[in-house]
């Protein structure tokens, strides 16, 4: 059956293998992302070939409020060759049952590929919807750009050589100052994690996230898929972070810091030992996550763009869109922008 059954053990042993262990694939396609966004409901298709999966794409389901309609979105979907536009319809066409199940107006996904002109070109010509080049970053769900460090088959001397002067610099100095970095997979040190989470958010003015959300992450993924780190001095939690090895891919998935001691630079010592684990593990990607903000004036660019420099900004080819109920696309993607915007700006407002 191209529609996964969650029931037969060995069909989905077949499908997180195939996910799990091909280069370029997403932490978000793997089946227990499904069960971190346990608000959504989650199916997965996939095609096979001489006995063997060929494509596969995890999708996650959520009604629109107050409509008996819902989309249909696969993140970083799907795992396979997006070029390849034959076989992305034949995946496609598998998920049609699931679009009628559902009331479905639409599914999304939006492969973690850069953008290519004649990629975008390839699916608008197959009838798909885009979001095409340069979109505004609140009418989509992730980030269009990523900071992205090569580190394939590079060693630490070699990177180091490629950071900024001031990266390097910063680096040094937590070191010398004494800051430590440990990983953990305890609950306790997850407690830690979100206490200093709730503290950014705040100095940051960011949404914050339950802390049940995390914990699903935790219990979701393994020790050689997600870690939690830690950077310490004397005893005191300066920083840490969440951060998955999935596909050949090191991604920094969330960061925290706390107002204490921000002089040690414990956040650059933080990250070269999160990229020390996808050296050890052979990865060809250290993925920094979603950049909002381009400025060279932006706080969050200048560090990220510290370790990566130019050529570290990946832009990817954005949402693409296989439309079923095209008024209800077009509500989704001109209406609720503006409500999101405007929820933002409330949410600022009240933390004034």
């Amino acid at each position: 059956m191209p529609i996964l059954d969650f029931n037969n053990k060995n069909e989905v042993k077949e499908y997180e293998d195939f996910v799990l262990n091909r280069r370029g694939s997403s932490f978000m396609q793997d089946l227990n992302w499904g069960k971190v966004k346990n608000n959504w409901k989650h199916e997965a298709v996939y095609l096979k070939e001489n006995n063997k999966i060929i494509a596969a794409m995890m999708i996650l389901i959520q009604k629109l409020p107050h409509t008996n309609v819902a989309l249909l979105y696969s993140p970083r979907g799907p795992v396979c060759d997006v070029y390849d536009i034959d076989l992305v319809n034949k995946l496609i066409k598998e998920a049609e049952p699931l679009a009628k199940k559902y009331n479905a107006f639409a599914l999304k996904f939006d492969p973690q590929v850069v953008y290519d002109k004649k990629l975008d070109d390839l699916y608008i010509n197959a009838g798909y919807k885009t979001s095409g080049y340069k979109p505004n970053v609140d009418d989509l769900i992730q980030p269009s750009h990523n900071m992205v460090l090569d580190i394939k088959n590079k060693t630490e001397d070699e990177l180091m050589k490629g950071f900024a002067e001031k990266t390097r610099y910063n680096i040094r100095l937590s070191k010398r100052k004494g800051v430590t970095v440990r990983y953990s997979r305890s609950k306790e040190d997850l407690k830690t994690f979100y206490d200093i989470y709730k503290i950014t958010t705040i100095r940051d003015r960011i949404g914050c996230r339950d802390y049940d959300y995390f914990e699903r992450m935790l219990d979701a993924y393994d020790e050689s898929k997600l870690r939690i780190y830690i950077a310490e001095h004397e005893g005191d939690k300066l920083s840490a972070a969440i951060a998955t090895n999935v596909g050949g891919e090191l991604y920094y998935v969330y960061g925290a810091s706390s107002n204490e001691k921000r002089n040690l630079m414990p956040n650059y010592a933080m990250q070269m030992e999160m990229i020390r684990w996808g050296l050890e593990t052979g990865c060809s990607k250290y993925n920094f996550g979603g950049v909002l903000d381009l400025s060279p004036n932006n706080g969050l660019y200048k560090f990220k763009v510290g370790f990566c420099k130019e050529k570290g900004l990946e832009e990817y080819i954005g949402e693409i869109n296989k439309v079923y109920k095209p008024f209800m696309f077009f509500l989704y993607n001109k209406v609720l922008p503006i409500v999101r915007v405007g929820g933002r700006k409330l949410r600022r407002l009240k933390t004034h």
